[in-house]
């Protein structure tokens, strides 16, 4: 017996020390990265994120005790719609400036950016549940939070099979990290498998979240008359492969929607060049569908655009940096769905919808020509374990 508590005794120590070594660690980091972060702050995609972050500018702990949900971005935060509605209020903290503008539509939600690790000991209060979604794997914050809170939970946990060498590096910090995690609902049986070999202990798959949102148009478009193909999240790269692929279609118009605002006028004079050298029309999408061949330059307009679609190129998968983009989205309306091959970050969602087409970059224009089976979405994730696990 008295082994028994000189091993749990070392073991909480050791635990304590990499606590404190990963604490020094991140503050390090932190300091030299300050003269970057001060430069970044000033740039339109971060002038909300780092200011509130990393200088907790505007950025006061959460009042009350409540539900603490977390996500990343746009996509992890659209996706805890159907759970954040089962509550009367909640906390939610973001990482990045879209996933704070979706946060913000939430109005029993109050809204953080999520600090910096170095800040969360002194920031983060006592909450009813942490719950986390993916891969926002803090090691401060699951630490404090178990700490302060009844629950941590980890929910629509995956490791996809480019990533999973990565982790497997790094096994002995991520099976000291998910001791302080109580329960973690995984996306998948392979899912689960890979997180228990990397230490994370009662793991439940309960599938994918993402695929049990309602999406809300907010603006029903009247549809033309013309084939209309909608480019959705499009990357640098893509909007050139897309508009060589709609030279060879007839009676169509072309919707482009870049991912990032920042790339609107970028995309518009390509658009605009373009048009000029093969005698399409040309314009945005608050002069209506007369053009051939219009640009989104304003946010939350492609589920509304999808409703109409007769095609969709979904972006971030004809160019091998991105990963691919939510095809859930396309499969809710039924819509044909054509992606890039490049899907690695993406590929959970895709098995979980039917009748995508997945092609090479020089078969899309065989593809805009032809007549393509809907998509539709196969299983819907279980969030009613889920609710019963946060509802403390």
């Amino acid at each position: 017996m008295e082994e028994f508590y000189i091993s749990k005794t070392k073991k909480q120590n050791k635990g304590k020390w990499v606590n404190i070594i990963y604490y020094i660690l991140t503050l390090f980091l932190y300091l030299i990265s300050l003269p970057f972060l001060i430069f970044l702050s000033f740039k339109k995609k971060y002038n909300l994120s780092i200011p509130a972050r990393f200088f907790l500018i505007k950025n006061p702990p959460f009042k009350e005790i409540l539900p603490h949900f977390h996500s990343c971005s746009l996509g992890e935060t659209k996706a805890l719609k159907p759970i954040i509605e089962k509550f009367d209020k909640v906390n939610l903290s973001v990482i990045t400036n879209t996933g704070y503008e979706e946060a913000k539509k939430y109005k029993n939600a109050d809204v953080r950016f999520l600090p910096f690790e170095i800040f969360i000991p002194f920031w983060y209060k006592p909450c009813k549940s942490l719950v986390v979604v993916e891969a926002e794997l803090w090691l401060m914050l699951f630490y404090i939070a178990h700490k302060r809170c009844k629950k941590t939970i980890l929910i629509n946990a995956r490791i996809s099979d480019r990533s999973y060498p990565k982790y497997m590096k790094f096994r002995w910090f991520y099976s000291h990290l998910f001791k302080y995690i109580d329960t973690i609902f995984a996306q998948s049986e392979i899912d689960k498998k890979r997180l228990e070999k990397l230490g994370a202990k009662n793991v439940i798959v309960a599938g994918n979240i993402k695929s049990a949102v309602e999406f809300e148009i907010t603006k029903h478009y009247k549809k033309p008359k013309e084939k209309l193909i909608i480019a959705g999240s499009t990357h640098k790269g893509e909007e050139e492969i897309i508009l060589n692929a709609f030279k060879t279609t007839k009676n169509s118009k072309l919707i482009i929607v870049p991912r990032h605002p920042e790339r609107f006028e970028e995309v518009y004079k390509l658009i605009q060049s373009f048009a000029i050298q093969n005698n399409y029309s040309y314009g945005k999408i608050d002069d209506g569908f007369e053009k051939d061949i219009i640009l989104v330059d304003k946010m939350g307009e492609l589920i509304n655009l999808y409703n109409i679609a007769d095609i969709v190129i979904l972006g971030g998968s004809f160019v091998d940096n991105v990963g691919g983009h939510n095809p859930l989205e396309i499969a809710y309306f039924n819509k044909p769905l054509i992606s890039g091959k490049y899907i690695f970050n993406q590929k959970p969602l895709f098995e979980l919808i039917e009748n995508p087409y997945i092609i090479d970059n020089l078969e899309l224009p065989k593809y805009l020509n032809q007549n393509l089976n809907q998509t539709n979405i196969k299983n819907k994730g279980n969030i009613d374990i889920i609710i019963k696990e946060i509802d403390v």
